[in-house]
Parts: C-alpha cells; structure tokens; sequence
C-alpha cells in the first residue's frame, strides 16, 4: 500500500487560500475518483474538491472554518501500490476536467471550475458505487447502505442543494437515511423521505431544555460578518428616515404592468426608486462615490452602479445593476430580476457581486416601519425601503386612506452633511410622490 497526499488546489487566479467549509469524508472512509472530498469558499464562491484516485482517508489536515492556503496539505489517502504521492495538480486537474458552470470565480483557461450547489446531485450520482446486487461485498459496498436516522448533535453528511431542500420542506436531516458514500444524503434519499412521509412525534409536555449548540461561523456567514463590523467600526453612520406617500407611484406602477408590452419585465417599486435615485444623484454627485479612508480620497463616480442588497439560501449578496444612469425604468427592472435570479441560484459571477457605488437595501413586505441600515463598506450612503402600509393621512379637512412608505437611509458622516442627507432624500421623496417627474428628462 502507498499514501496519496492531496494539497489544495488553485481555485481561482490570484487567490492565495481558501476557507474550508464543508467536509464530505472522514477517516476511514473509502473514496472512489471523483468523489467529493471538501468544499471550500473563496470570496463569494464554494469550490468542491474531488478526490483524483480511489483510497481510503487516512488524515484530514484541516477543520471546518481553517482558512487554508494553496499548496497546502488537506487530505491523506492510503492507495494502493507501494509508491507515495503529492497530488496537487492532479487534484487542480480534476476540478478543470469536471463539467461546471461559472459562479463568482470564472472559468479557467484549462478548463471550467465548478461551483455552488447545482451540480451537486449531478457528482453525488457520478461518485455513487454500482447497485449492490452487482458489486462485490466489502467495504465500499457497506457504506452505501442507509444508516440509521442520526442521534442528537451528530451532523448529518449533505450537499448545499440537499440542505436548501431540506430547509424549505422544514426536514431536519438527521431523520433522513443517506445512502451515499459516509452516509451523505443525495436528492433521492430525499425524495424516498418525501415519499414515504415523516413520522411525526407526539407533542411532548412542557419540559426544560438544557442544550447548547456550538455553531461555528464559517463561510458567507463569516464574510458577511467581517463586513458588518469593518462598515460599522470604521463609518460613523447617520440615518434619516422620512415617509413617503407612494399612492400615486402604486397606481401608476399598476397601469403600466396591465398595459406593459410582452417583452418587459413587471415593475416593482425598486426600479422607480433607482431611477429616482439616478436624478437625485444628478443634483448631488458626492452621494455616489467611494471613500478610501486610509488614503483620504473620495472617488466621486459619474456612472451609477446601484447593489441590491439579496437574501439568498447562502446569506445575503449584493448584485449590482451597473450604469443606472444609462437604463430606463423596464431596463433597470430587467437587470435587476436577472441579477436576483442568479445570485439566488448562485449563478452571479465575481464582477456581478462587485463595484457598487450606492446601495438599496430592501426586506420587501418583511421591511418593517423603520431600520437602520448599515453602509456597504466603502460606500458612503444605502437607502433602506420600508414596506408600504395604508395609513390615515389629514389633507386639511380629513383623514383619508392612503399608500404610506417609510425610506430608512444611512450615510458616512465624515463625507455626507446630515443637511445633504435630508435634501438627498427629500429629492428621492419628491420624485416619488409625483411619479410623472422621473420621466421628465432636465
């Protein structure tokens, strides 16, 4: 028998490491070609790592959130034959020569890297053993067999795609048998779940719980962290919040997706509050720009590159419509439902999640009535949309019923007046309020 060391890979040009995420084996596990051994993310992106020979694992270098670099030691296999082995590029080789898409981190000149979680059932099936009643006894046989439902605090094994499944069905996986290679569970194990229904416990009486569990932040979770507390620790925010009365914007936003050509997509407020946004900017450059505090320099833009703050499976992402300024109202809202469909199928590209100058920020009909944004760092504002309610509102003899929205909007205090914040969002105010004036051209 020999050993097969495994290092990690490059996974994108100019990345340096990688955050391992997710492992698929454990020690003592038999591993065929091209079964999945890890996943890792780099920026915004997971990466699986496929094993490039049939072994069995016989060391792990690292644990879930180690952030590791290139080039370096992840995984033993014993193999047989007598010679031992380093397989870095073997290993680059197998992520090049596996069919993929391009998520964040673009194809390769050599070959695609595959990404996220769409291909998974399509490797959980390529790395599944023949059925039993053809193959040979032993242990690489065993270990597809479905394991018992799984006990308290043991993690069941599952690809990103199974889990988001899971989670929108409201499966908790330890229930669920796998039949994958360690018992990880695929889209049919799934399936057969669903098939054959779930039991469901009695309700047990009021008892105490006394359980901890000890969740480690890792991946997006961790990123989106950092930039939370970079934003919040290195911007002195201010937010102003003003209502705006959008009765007149809904009707309008309701006559044109009646009447709108088949090719145009269906608005929604966000493509009106961009255009508004791109004529406020007008009137106030100095709102879209980029602050580089360490060297004291404001990068003013002339092109509005609006990020749309999105909650995906994976955390919250943020697409960015390039060049508003240039877009009309159905171009904007076509950019923008693309955007959002790939950054929720986890398709968006590197250059897609990147270069922002202003931010909207939207919980849609979860908005609440007032929020406090936090500033997509180094951006120096984010305007916040709150849902929209019906409120009784005195036009001087009366109350009436009428379409009430409140904007939360945050700005860099050390760039932004709180005096030019108001004048910012009232402009965005009254082009809201008189929707007939976004498409008067200066």
């Amino acid at each position: 028998m020999g050993e097969h060391l495994i290092k990690m890979p490059d996974v994108g040009e100019g990345i340096a490491e990688a955050e391992l995420v997710e492992w698929h084996v454990k020690v003592g596990d038999i591993v065929r070609e091209d079964t999945v051994l890890a996943a890792v993310m780099t920026d915004k992106a997971t990466v699986e790592i496929p094993s490039p020979v049939e072994g069995e694992v016989e060391w792990l270098g690292a644990e879930i959130g180690d952030v590791v670099a290139i080039g370096s030691p992840l995984i033993r296999l014993k193999v047989a034959g007598g010679d031992s082995v380093s397989s870095e590029a073997d290993a680059k080789a197998q992520l090049a020569e596996l069919p993929g898409r391009k998520g964040p981190i673009e194809a390769q000149a050599d070959g695609a890297v595959r990404t996220s979680d769409a291909i998974v059932e399509k490797q959980a099936k390529s790395a599944s053993p023949p059925p039993p009643a053809e193959s040979p006894p032993g242990p690489a046989v065993r270990m597809h067999r479905p394991l018992a439902p799984r006990t308290e605090g043991e993690k069941p094994i599952a690809p990103p795609a199974v889990r988001l499944r899971a989670r929108e069905a409201g499966i908790d996986l330890r229930q669920v048998p796998g039949t994958g290679p360690a018992g990880r569970i695929t889209h049919e194990d799934l399936d057969a779940f669903l098939t054959h229904g779930r039991q469901v416990a009695k309700a047990p009486g009021l008892v105490q719980d006394t359980s901890v569990q000890h969740v480690k932040v890792i991946g997006l979770r961790r990123k989106i962290a950092e930039k939370m507390a970079l934003a919040k620790s290195r911007i002195p925010h201010i937010t102003y919040v003003e209502e705006v009365d959008v009765t007149a914007l809904e009707d309008l936003r309701a006559a044109l997706n009646a009447n709108k050509q088949a090719d145009r997509p269906k608005l929604t407020l966000l493509p009106f509050l961009m255009r508004a946004m791109v004529k406020a900017i007008a009137e106030q450059p100095h709102l879209n720009a980029i602050y580089d505090d360490e060297a004291g320099v404001v990068h003013q833009h002339g092109g509005v590159h609006i990020g749309i703050a999105t909650q995906t499976g994976s955390g919250l992402m943020v697409p960015v419509v390039r060049h508003a300024e240039a877009r009309d109202l159905w171009g904007c809202a076509a950019e923008l439902n693309r955007l959002a469909e790939a950054a929720k199928a986890g398709l968006a590209t590197r250059e897609e999640l990147s270069g922002s100058t202003i931010t909207i920020t939207s919980l849609g009909s979860m908005g609440g009535i007032v929020t406090t944004p936090v500033i997509n760092h180094p951006e120096v504002a984010i305007i916040g949309v709150n849902k929209i309610m019906m409120r009784p509102v005195w036009d001087g003899s009366g109350f009436i019923p009428r379409k009430m929205m409140n904007l939360s909007s945050s700005f860099d205090h050390r760039i932004v007046d709180g005096w030019d914040a108001a004048v910012f969002v009232q402009r965005i105010k009254t082009l809201l309020e008189t929707p007939a004036m976004i498409f008067v051209e200066a």
